[in-house]
């Protein structure tokens, strides 16, 4: 089960390389964030992201991105 806290620090602090979308299992996502790190767009992208991530309540979380791969 994947922990919302640890995608939201994950992304603030990691997410130019695309860390947090490895770690929800979104791999495509994360390769691009990886190919595109150099810009400095998936840095700001990845904050917001922390951000929102640690804003969701843990149904919202949970429902989009722990029970949704048991599908």
């Amino acid at each position: 089960m994947k922990s919302k806290i640890v995608a939201g620090i994950l992304a603030i602090l990691l997410g130019g390389l695309g860390i947090h979308k490895f770690y929800l299992g979104k791999l495509g996502q994360g390769v691009l964030y990886l190919l595109f790190s150099w810009t400095g767009i998936p840095s700001i992208i990845g904050f917001i992201e922390g951000i929102v991530y640690l804003l969701k309540s843990d149904e919202e979380f949970n429902q989009k991105y722990n029970y949704a791969s048991e599908d």
